[in-house]
């Protein structure tokens, strides 16, 4: 069994031009990486906001886990599909009541197992529980399984991703931060050991306004009235981190931010 395991880790993916971004640069990303695993965010696969069976399904053809956060409920027919897909996961610090699960272990080809933990901020987001205190619940419960564990920290405020990143410091093995589709220049490894970026960014059109057409965006912003959003189709970018990790240990060796950008479809 090999020492080093590696996982590609996708942002957002913002609908259908998002999800063909995905499948038409994955083979030249394999190539060059080699990824053990490849994990996507998959919140807003779905027409733009939301996830559903059928394109959660199409996904899968192409990853290994689909992380989440506050859009996943917005298609109905999610909440059954959270329950009956163990490898999409919403953020573990929603109420019990709520359907699917905050965390998954998966199996690379060489049958190691790596877990995926979701958390959500709260910061200028829903009131829901603590992101820290669930995570401490939360890692417990995985370590006695998996020791290489990775965390999608789905926020809007840079600050509170940074602290849950000092926060998990040495207790897991990667905290990435999702949701603004923006990525971020912080990608590094944490004292620790724990590799860290405060966003990766996301899969979609490029010209556009985080993933949806430009000029509803700018619409919006101009009459400040209500907008039906809608993915843009305008050329295509794929932000990714490509993380190297000590499967024995669980420590992060090596972070890497990926940009990728194309016309795509007009």
């Amino acid at each position: 069994m090999q020492d080093k395991l590696s996982v590609l880790f996708l942002g957002d993916v913002i609908g259908r031009p998002g999800r063909k971004s995905l499948k038409n640069s994955l083979p030249q990303l394999k190539k060059k990486y080699k990824p053990s695993l490849i994990a996507a965010n998959g919140e807003n696969s779905a027409g733009g906001i939301g996830i559903t069976e059928k394109v959660g399904k199409e996904l899968f053809t192409s990853v290994d886990v689909l992380t989440s956060g506050n859009h996943v409920w917005d298609k109905r027919e999610a909440l059954n599909y959270l329950d009956i897909e163990p490898r999409l996961i919403r953020p573990a610090n929603y109420p019990p009541p709520c359907p699917g699960r905050g965390a998954c272990i998966v199996r690379d080809a060489e049958e190691r197992k790596v877990a995926f933990l979701n958390l959500q901020g709260r910061v200028f987001m829903e009131p829901i529980d603590c992101p820290f205190r669930i995570a401490d619940q939360e890692i417990d419960a995985i370590r006695k399984k998996a020791h290489v564990i990775i965390v999608d920290f789905h926020a809007e405020a840079t600050s509170e991703k940074q602290a849950l990143g000092w926060y998990l410091d040495g207790k897991v093995s990667a905290v990435c931060g999702t949701h603004t589709h923006v990525p971020t220049a912080d990608e590094r490894i944490l004292p620790q050991g724990t590799a860290y970026i405060t966003d990766i960014g996301m899969v979609g059109g490029y010209y556009s306004v985080i993933g949806i057409k430009k000029e509803q965006a700018v619409d919006r912003f101009l009459t400040s009235r209500p907008q039906r959003f809608g993915p843009s189709k305008e050329g295509f970018i794929l932000n990714a981190v490509y993380l190297e990790i000590d499967y024995h240990t669980g420590k992060a060796l090596y972070i890497e931010r990926i940009k990728m950008v194309g016309e795509g479809e007009k």
